[in-house]
């Protein structure tokens, strides 16, 4: 079964038909690029009144010589969660406070509902390919209709086009395209509430924990 595979027959069949997937993404893999972009974007909707939620990545650099600070802002509250470790100089392992990050998840998925506009995700990265991370949210904003906005990577491109299931499209990592690709959806939106997704089979990596 599919990661799309509890869509309602008629939903399933619209998209298909030629109805604009509601997950969008931009690829990038140059580091930062993808964070700059999102962030540029979803700050120009807030301020044109879109309810956007989610989370966007803010990194910070450090002046000891270490690798940048990684910090996630929830939207649209604006609170910053640190999700990166310092491992020490010349570290190589994972920086990634798993633990932060799914507080990070549960406060984005706390005000998260039919009623928002739009949910950005920072990135379908390792975490949601492994079946955690915002993988669930995501799957959520598709079944209330909320169209959703996240950045992929090389590495994990096949895992994301398994999770979508041919639903997604690629969008041009450009802020006004991105804008207009958002707006339109306010202008003819989805029918709410007609679509769910099954985020945790079809995909052995779903049911596995990192």
């Amino acid at each position: 079964m599919s990661a799309y595979a509890r869509m309602s027959g008629r939903a399933t069949s619209e998209a298909h038909q030629g109805r604009r997937p509601l997950l969008g993404y931009i690829r990038s893999d140059d580091r930062g690029v993808g964070d700059m972009v999102l962030s540029n974007v979803a700050e120009r909707l807030i301020a044109q009144g879109v309810r956007v939620h989610g989370a966007i990545q803010v990194n910070r650099d450090r002046s000891d010589g270490q690798r940048c600070d990684m910090d996630i802002r929830i939207l649209p509250e604006g609170r910053e969660i640190r999700v990166s470790q310092s491992l020490g100089l010349g570290a190589r392992g994972c920086r990634l406070d798993s633990g932060a990050l799914e507080t990070a998840v549960a406060s984005v998925g706390a005000s998260l509902g039919p009623n928002a506009d739009l949910l950005i995700v920072n990135k379908f990265g390792k975490q949601e390919a492994c079946g955690a991370g915002f993988r669930v949210l995501i799957g959520d904003a598709i079944t209330y209709g909320v169209p959703v906005l996240t950045c992929v990577n090389a590495l994990n491109q096949e895992a994301f086009d398994r999770f979508a299931a041919g639903l997604q499209v690629r969008l041009d990592a450009c802020e006004t395209a991105l804008i207009n690709w958002c707006h339109t959806f306010r202008k003819t939106p989805w029918p709410r509430g007609d679509a769910h997704l099954d985020v945790a089979r079809n995909d052995p990596a779903a049911s596995r924990a990192p």
